[in-house]
């Protein structure tokens, strides 16, 4: 779907880190809100989850993966990703957009989380989620404030006593 941009509160967002479930076969990516340090647990599917990996380290692959291929394309046709924008949780899954330029004209592309944010790493574009999005998180106990994990084990047990009932599990 591409359709013309509309303005919506966003909050610029980072990644925290990633955490493979061997429980669930997923991998959960961890946005944070600098900010204001609120939490985000998103998961993925572990090949996803692999993608953005090798983006954020930058792994060089004797073959162009996916999300290079994509950002290769992109590049060659001088389409410019400027950001991407996790848009929504609604029915147990999270939505995003990829907001690129070409020819002036600003487009969102919507997109998978997963596959926005592993395209966002490699063409070194910002991430942002919708207050709307952190605001449904917390109604689900998904947001945790920075503060309250102390380190990566904190935020691991955290993450292991949510219930991925009640946030849904990983959709594409």
């Amino acid at each position: 779907m591409v359709k013309e941009t509309g303005e919506v509160e966003m909050i610029m967002m980072r990644i925290m880190g990633l955490i493979f479930d061997p429980n669930l076969n997923t991998t959960v990516i961890v946005l944070l809100d600098p900010k204001q340090e609120r939490v985000l647990p998103i998961w993925i599917g572990p090949m996803e989850g692999n993608a953005i990996a090798m983006g954020m380290e930058k792994v060089i692959t004797p073959r162009p993966m996916t999300h290079d291929l994509m950002k290769n394309i992109l590049e060659e046709f001088q389409v410019e990703v400027i950001k991407v924008v996790v848009t929504e949780l609604k029915d147990d899954t999270f939505y995003a957009l990829i907001h690129l330029i070409i020819e002036g004209k600003e487009l969102e592309i919507d997109s998978r989380p997963s596959d926005a944010i592993a395209l966002a790493v490699r063409a070194e574009a910002p991430i942002y989620c919708t207050e709307k999005v952190l605001d449904a998180a917390a109604d689900l106990g998904l947001l945790k404030q920075r503060s309250d994990i102390d380190e990566s084990e904190d935020l691991k047990k955290w993450l292991e006593g949510l219930d991925p009932d009640v946030f849904g599990k990983y959709k594409m």
